[in-house]
């Protein structure tokens, strides 16, 4: 067996980043930006009105002063002349702020009458003029890689961006193994189960960003499961579920080494999820993980999410961990890591009592991972422990 954090390196080795590839703005966001994009100009491209108001030299903010109105501007309609002493522009937020005006009386200091207004109070300390390139400036980049949030879309947008360069979603194919196994919806037979892990799997992975292939169940024989791997064929990442172990009916191994797959590894030191496997098959990685539905996830948590966030470019780093406060005594760990479905409440982690493997009701209701490293000393209610956030 190899620690967690060795098998986690010989996977990044089996991957590499995706090729790029430009997609309109309007179907970029959740995509991961490939390369650097710039501003095309200035946010704002000229000093902006942020309130409404009257458009006025500094100068005459003062209470009592009398100006001409000499027109208005609105946001898309710029008042073309020039703005002097004892002079006011009819201003509304978001319109350019005319040449010779450097302040803007809000409506509420004003009494207007007519082509005339009167200033009444003088409240406020601030010009509410936006400068031209407050924002950002054109030249200005947004450096890759990232998430495209919606906030960035947006950015990008008033950068004058209309296409993104973005990595290609990464295409993962998805194998449950087992003749135990039906589709949900289907009426299993007396000794048969419904196949859950590849849904779940499908779900996180899809949450990433990633395109994934839900193929058929292969039963336990070798035709079976040389039809999955045929169908799996072009998949950047071929993960199947189940058969992963050394019992009679576990032939993926074989298969897998008849179809040329160049093993990396084979078992971790961790629980759940001892029987894991990976290598290469032609063009795609392969892994193999453990069929019972926990493991499943949790390896899918602990080594597939972070393969599939490399692959899109976001660099080669585990699941993320953070700190919490023990909420209870807990025992000594054993020689595996232990990733103890837990939940996380006001800063404090509790684990479940119940920690079995094929328990995804527990699992249902944890929100982390609490993680012992092997041979952890026991811990007391009150220490701080590291946690895998679900």
């Amino acid at each position: 067996m190899i620690s967690v954090e060795a098998a986690l390196a010989q996977l990044f080795t089996l991957i590499a980043p995706l090729e790029s590839e430009a997609v309109p703005l309007g179907e970029a966001a959740g995509r991961v930006l490939a390369k650097s994009v710039t501003a095309k100009r200035d946010q704002p491209p000229f000093p902006a009105s942020a309130m409404d108001g009257y458009a006025i030299q500094s100068a005459d903010f003062k209470v009592g002063t009398r100006l001409s109105v000499l027109g208005e501007a609105a946001a898309g309609a710029r008042f073309d002349g020039s703005v002097g002493a004892g002079q006011a522009v009819r201003i509304f937020t978001g319109a350019p702020v005319p040449q010779g005006a450097d302040w803007i009386a809000i409506q509420e200091d004003v009494d207007a009458a007519g082509t005339q207004i009167t200033i009444r109070a003088v409240t406020e300390t601030s010009a509410y003029v936006r400068p031209a390139g407050t924002d950002f400036k054109a030249g200005q980049t947004l450096q890759a890689p990232l998430i495209l949030t919606p906030q960035r879309i947006a950015l990008l947008a008033s950068m004058n961006i209309s296409e993104v360069p973005v990595t290609r979603r990464p295409d993962v194919a998805l194998i449950s193994t087992g003749s135990e196994l039906v589709m949900p919806g289907e009426t299993p037979g007396p000794d048969q189960i419904i196949a859950s892990n590849t849904f779940g799997l499908k779900a996180m992975l899809e949450q990433l960003g990633a395109t994934v292939r839900l193929l058929p169940i292969a039963h336990d024989t070798l035709p079976a499961l040389r039809t999955a791997f045929d169908l799996a064929r072009g998949a950047d990442l071929i993960v199947t579920i189940g058969g992963a172990s050394v019992g009679d009916h576990d032939l993926v191994g074989d298969v897998a080494q008849e179809l040329g797959m160049q093993r990396a590894f084979y078992k971790v030191a961790m629980r759940p999820g001892k029987p894991l496997m990976a290598g290469r098959i032609g063009n795609a990685a392969m892994i193999g993980l453990p069929g019972n539905p926990v493991s499943a996830m949790v390896c899918g948590t602990v080594f597939v999410a972070p393969m599939v966030r490399a692959m899109m470019g976001l660099g080669q780093h585990p699941a993320p961990h953070q700190n919490a406060v023990l909420a209870q005594d807990i025992p000594a760990n054993g020689p595996r890591a232990h990733y103890m479905r837990a939940v996380l409440k006001g800063g404090q982690i509790t684990p479940f009592k119940r920690q079995d493997s094929a328990l995804l009701s527990v699992l249902a209701e944890a929100n982390a991972l609490l993680l012992r490293t092997p041979h952890d000393c026991a811990r007391k209610a009150g220490e701080q422990v590291s946690y895998v956030p679900l």
